[in-house]
């Protein structure tokens, strides 16, 4: 078991290590709690409720200035309702609105995941694009791929009152007034089951952008997620 997370750990970290040496620049460091809560519904539908925060605690260039000063960032609330139309995936579209600096911000999404689940882990596959509106930013569109592994770190399935790890590598291409952008993250994170409807993940988000037109960013959020189904 061990021996299978290092080596996708290290599979899925080489590209962005690649990017960090060759292409550094900005960076960010902050926080990420959200809440989720998920509620089963009839007919094979569930509705997907999520509240997030992100808060920014240091900003600079790599071996440049540096700003220390707390910043609250934004909030994001979502709603995604999704269907189960196969054994193994489902499509989901919803809607999120973003609270950032006094301004509105409007998200809609479409999504389409497929499950797999492998001996020992479980594979998770999300194609997903969104639109972003708001009356300061012309509209942006995403097309995004993330790949989703979940490893238990006891037995062959999460149980109640075990850990697992998740890592999660997600590529996110925008376009926005014509300009194109690409966007990598890595999240490995640390779940507990706490029952078989209440978990807990930890980790760090870390994320880089811009390196296309030579002025990378370096994100780096570390989340504590609080899932909860109903």
């Amino acid at each position: 078991m061990n021996t299978r997370i290092i080596a996708l750990i290290f599979v899925l970290v080489l590209p962005q290590i690649k990017n960090s040496v060759f292409a550094q620049s900005a960076y960010q460091f902050g926080g990420l709690p959200s809440f989720n809560l998920n509620s089963k519904l009839k007919n094979d539908w569930s509705l997907n409720t999520k509240i997030e925060f992100r808060q920014l605690f240091q900003s600079g260039e790599l071996n440049g200035d540096v700003d220390k000063s707390y910043k609250y960032a934004l909030t994001d609330f979502s709603l995604i309702a999704a269907k189960n139309v196969g054994l193994n995936s489902r499509i989901a579209s919803g809607y999120l609105i973003r609270f950032e600096d006094g301004e509105l911000f409007h998200r809609f999404i479409q999504q389409y995941v497929i499950v797999q689940r492998l001996s020992g882990f479980r594979l998770a596959h999300r194609f997903l694009s969104d639109q972003t509106f708001s009356k300061i930013e012309k509209p942006k569109i995403r097309i995004r791929y993330r790949i989703t592994s979940e490893i238990p770190l006891n037995g062959e399935s999460v149980n109640p009152e075990e850990f697992y790890v998740k890592i999660n590598n997600e590529y996110v291409n925008s376009l926005q007034a014509m300009e194109y952008d690409l966007e990598i993250r890595l999240v490995p994170l640390l779940g507990f089951s706490i029952a078989g409807d209440f978990k807990i993940e930890t980790g760090l988000d870390y994320r880089v952008d811009s390196f296309l037109n030579n002025k990378t960013r370096h994100s780096y959020w570390m989340t504590l997620n609080f899932f909860i189904e109903i």
